[in-house]
């Protein structure tokens, strides 16, 4: 894993200007605000950085982990389900950024590029989140928050890519610093509800889930509302007890079980009770499986 500062404007300008990458940047800008900026977005990519899928997420102990926007390329997209991966236990201890969550943003720059592989990542995190979908690699250009807290913009190669190049690594170099502020202008454009940190609860706030304007059910599949979910839960089973049905519906909102256990007040051991009792129910044994059976339903 390595870190560095991208290289002063001066350097990189003409680089990210012309060629390839002039020619991605001119088709991002033109994706801004759009609904299809974030599967554009690897494509326009493709001649500098060969990724297969991207995220952009805010993560720390201070602030609910977000998940902005993800799409893949080439491959059936999982951006998803490795954003849940993360958030049941390797966001807490992720060290894929080089530095504690509890330390302050460096004052020199807060802007930083990252590379790593899979091999180099934490042994529960690489299992749940890069082994399980098949990434292999990822390279990042970050801002470093005052609260501690990562803003990512992250590019992966797939385990059926080859590794990426100096030269792959170069370009996205001259380019991250343009990448970052594009992501967070489509941020602007079409999530405003999502922008204000201090509107962001903060550690032990109850629920971490994706933002409003990225919630499955903001595309028609799942209604938003707990009292809609347990209906929905109810179709499917009729024998769910009410603690059952709590659980489920935060689990469909995509909380973990720790900010379950806050907003009802229970362990986090009795939350997993509950939703194994659930899931028995169901003959389930994934959050993804209860996904798929409440859209089915």
């Amino acid at each position: 894993m390595r870190q560095w500062t991208p290289s002063p404007p001066s350097a990189t300008g003409r680089q990210a200007t012309t060629g390839p990458a002039g020619h991605a940047l001119a088709g991002m800008v033109h994706r801004l605000g759009e609904p299809g900026f974030a599967s554009g977005l690897l494509q326009d990519l493709a001649p500098v950085l060969p990724a297969a899928s991207w995220s952009v997420y805010r993560t720390g102990h201070r602030c609910k982990p977000t998940l902005f926007m993800s799409a893949s390329l080439g491959v059936p997209d999982t951006t998803q389900d490795c954003w849940w991966a993360y958030l049941s236990g390797p966001y807490r201890h992720d060290r894929t950024w080089g530095r504690s969550f509890d330390e302050a943003a460096p004052a020199e720059s807060p802007t930083r590029l990252c590379h790593l592989t899979a091999r180099e990542v934490d042994g529960e995190h690489r299992a749940r989140v890069y082994e399980a979908h098949g990434v292999a690699e990822r390279v990042s250009v970050v801002e470093y928050e005052s609260d501690g807290s990562v803003f990512a913009v992250n590019f992966y190669r797939h385990q059926h890519q080859k590794p990426f190049r100096d030269a792959h690594i170069g370009g996205f170099e001259a380019v991250a610093p343009v990448l970052l502020a594009l992501a967070r202008k489509h941020i602007a454009l079409s999530h405003s509800d999502t922008l204000a940190p201090a509107a962001w609860p903060r550690s032990g706030s109850a629920g971490l889930a994706l933002p409003q304007a990225e919630h499955p059910a903001r595309h028609g599949r799942l209604p938003a509302s707990l009292p809609a979910l347990r209906e929905r839960l109810l179709r499917l089973h009729a024998d769910f007890t009410d603690r059952e049905l709590d659980v489920c519906a935060r689990l469909l909102q995509g909380m973990t079980h720790e900010g379950i256990a806050s907003d009802l007040g229970l362990g986090v051991p009795t939350v997993k009770t509950y939703r194994n009792r659930a899931f028995a129910r169901l003959g389930i044994h994934f959050r993804n499986e209860l996904f798929a059976r409440v859209l089915s339903g």
